[in-house]
């Protein structure tokens, strides 16, 4: 079980969060929402004990042991992936060295040391010790992690994989209570889902910070909302939130107009008859009554939701693009080969796979960033596309404001009142289009980035990994703003959800080919487990 207790985090004159006193029930997995800025990783570090609040105090069951998703990719760099992965149970990583140094000492340890060692073989092997590194590697394989990668270095690990591995030192050891912050981040489609029913099938008490809905939908039992300093509790998972949240607001505004209605009531009353002497009495009862009556403030949620919206400026008749025997490798290793595909205007197309396989590869090939090793690609004569790379700092590398940035990508017609009114739709206020481009979150590069398209109108949209470092609120207004796009879209995402409401087709790269699904993404899924259940039968 783990409790708060009247928590309150300042900063200057501002309270982050105030008088927060909340219940973790045991078993229970709680979404954490919230927009961004709210403090939702703050109050996480504060449950960690990683940050002191204020005050108030955060209380556990001391037997219980706290697993928490480190963000320093690069503490670690010095150790064995294995010893990483261990060093999440403190006590048995405290034991597994303390060993290590007693053995060490061979013939020279002390009679105290010998039987110091002995406990400790017995302690190690109650906390399962002996299999750990079996347990360990069998999680890191879970995620994605390749055996080879096991017994070298951290540093040697990509950056990308470095957060799986990050992820399996949060799990080891089956802790009471785990802390999770954007566990699916650097993850695709079929880890994910296999973080899903593990974390599912799990005992442990779950505080999740993500902005993947179809997750939080999946995993969570609970939604702790954070808004306005406060923490309110509600059961379900995110879509159940967004049904009760409205249906609370709902309630009080019934209310409050049941209260208006009265108080109109009460008022008419006391000001016809408090000059009246034989009714004198009864309007000063009325205006008690009026006195008592309080109206629930119904306060507007701090989220905000930026306005996107993709337009053409030339549409296209019939064909997108044709690909023709493409091939494209490195290192000798192909990662497609002899591709053809016909795309056709106004085609929504997810490209999916595992991490590695090759999708940002495409798209870097579709939008000519690099040459295919053979073969042709053939965009139509009027096509004109807009590209959002994965990793996209350089665009933003010139030290200049923010105005200044997006003038860059303005048509002959747009004038200044367009620059900001576009800006202002981002959710840019007037003072902070002055600021510098280069301290931009990753969000807010992000929000930038499709204001550029929305002045340059291009007629195809290339999109990779688009809702990387977004909130919920900037994902689900870009989720409509591409479904309203009459355009063409080729876009990788590992969002669940994200695919499943754009996708018209998909595109699955495997290792051994690509498979080209005519339909959504939902129906994709079911496709491959009627094959999965034949498959099994046959066997």
């Amino acid at each position: 079980m783990l409790n708060t207790s009247n928590i309150s985090l300042r900063f200057g004159a501002r309270f982050l969060f105030e008088e927060i006193s909340i219940k973790f029930s045991p078993e229970c997995r709680y979404g954490l929402i919230g927009a961004n800025g709210s403090g939702k990783s703050t109050f996480m570090k504060i449950l960690s004990g990683a940050i002191e609040p204020t005050s108030g105090h955060v209380s556990k069951d001391p037997h219980e042991r706290i697993g928490v998703l480190s963000q320093d990719q690069f503490a670690f760099d010095e150790y064995p992936v294995l010893d990483v992965v261990m060093m999440g149970h403190k006590q048995l990583w405290a034991l597994k060295e303390e060993r290590e140094t007693l053995y060490d000492k061979g013939d020279e340890l002390t009679e105290e040391e010998a039987i110091r060692l002995g406990d400790a073989e017995v302690e190690f092997a109650e906390l399962d010790g002996y299999s750990a590194d079996a347990l360990a590697g069998e999680l890191l394989l879970g995620v994605g992690v390749p055996e080879e990668l096991h017994y070298g270095l951290m540093k040697e690990v990509a950056p990308g994989l470095k957060l799986r591995v990050l992820l399996v030192q949060a799990l080891f050891g089956e802790p009471e209570i785990l802390l999770l912050d954007e566990p699916t981040n650097n993850l695709d489609m079929e880890t994910i889902e296999w973080l899903e029913q593990l974390l599912v099938n799990k005992k442990s008490t779950m505080i999740i910070i993500s902005h993947d809905r179809h997750f939080l939908n999946t995993v969570c039992t609970h939604t702790a909302d954070i808004d306005y300093g406060t923490i309110q509790l509600f059961p379900g998972n995110y879509d159940n939130y967004m049904i009760a949240a409205e249906q609370v607001k709902d309630r009080v505004r019934n209310e409050n107009a049941k209260k208006k209605a009265q108080i109109a009531d009460l008022q008419s009353f006391v000001s016809r008859f408090s000059a009246n002497a034989s009714k004198a009495k009864q309007a000063t009862s009325r205006q008690k009554q009026l006195e008592k009556i309080q109206l629930t403030e119904v306060k507007p949620s701090s989220r905000m939701n930026p306005y996107i919206r993709f337009e053409q400026n030339k549409k296209l008749h019939k064909h997108a693009v044709q690909i023709s025997n493409v091939t494209k490798g490195f290192d000798e290793q192909s990662l497609f080969s002899k591709l053809n595909l016909g795309i056709q205007a106004g085609e929504r197309i997810a490209v999916i796979g595992r991490n590695g396989v090759g999708k940002t590869t495409l798209l870097n090939c579709l939008s000519d960033s690099m040459p295919v090793d053979a073969g042709e690609i053939k965009w139509a004569k009027n096509a004109q596309f807009g590209y959002f790379r994965q990793d996209h700092n350089d665009e933003f590398a010139e030290d200049m404001n923010l105005y200044e940035w997006m003038y860059q990508w303005k048509q002959p017609e747009d004038d200044e009142q367009k620059i900001r009114g576009i800006l202002g739709r981002l959710l840019f206020s007037a003072q902070e289009i002055k600021k510098s481009v280069t301290i931009l979150s990753g969000g807010e590069k992000c929000r930038m980035l499709f204001g550029k398209f929305m002045l340059q109108k291009p007629n195809v949209l290339l999109m990779d990994e688009p809702t990387n470092h977004l909130d919920m609120e900037s994902i689900e207004s870009l989720n409509l703003g591409l479904l309203n796009f009459a355009g063409t879209l080729i876009f990788v995402s590992h969002d669940q959800e994200f695919v499943s409401s754009l996708a018209t087709r998909v595109l699955e790269i495997t290792e051994k080919e690509v498979i080209d699904f005519g339909g959504t993404y939902t129906e994709y899924k079911e496709k491959k487990k009627r094959e999965q259940k034949k498959n099994k039968k046959k066997k």
